[in-house]
């Protein structure tokens, strides 16, 4: 009987610290859709961020968000194609009544930049998988000039 285990790809290095980032950002968008919920239905903020409360464009977002966060979670954790996507919906969201829209949200500067940190951080998790790839295909060198 033939061994052929090396023929299946290992994962990199990469490619577990990526996983990892995207289970961490997964429980992120999993607690903030329990934070609206929460507040929805009056658990948390001593009930003042009931949704019978709420003025419509607030009443719009969090439900809005209390829905995507949860969704942008499952898609985060099993790895699959359309959950930064779902995320990215998600964040924008937040990023425009933070940051567009204070004077009807509020202020929170920290949502704006936690958001930014966790894209770019995706963007360089996945230029460096595309250098592993074109590596793998012998498109690049390895030699330094």
């Amino acid at each position: 009987m033939e061994d052929d285990s090396h023929t299946i790809p290992g994962r990199t290095l990469t490619d577990l610290l990526f996983v990892i980032f995207l289970r961490m950002v997964a429980l992120f968008c999993f607690w903030s859709g329990l934070q609206y919920w929460g507040m929805l239905v009056g658990y948390s903020e001593a009930g003042v961020g009931r949704f019978d409360l709420l003025s419509l464009p607030w009443r719009v977002a969090s439900t809005s968000l209390a829905v995507v966060f949860p969704v942008a979670s499952l898609g985060l954790w099993l790895t699959v194609s359309w959950g930064p996507v779902v995320w990215l919906l998600a964040a924008a969201g937040e990023v425009a009544m933070y940051g567009v829209f204070p004077h009807i949200y509020g202020q929170n500067e920290l949502v704006v930049i936690v958001h930014g940190a966790v894209g770019l951080l995706y963007l360089v998790f996945r230029f460096l998988l595309w250098l592993e790839k074109r590596k793998r295909r012998g498109q690049v060198s390895t030699d330094l000039p």
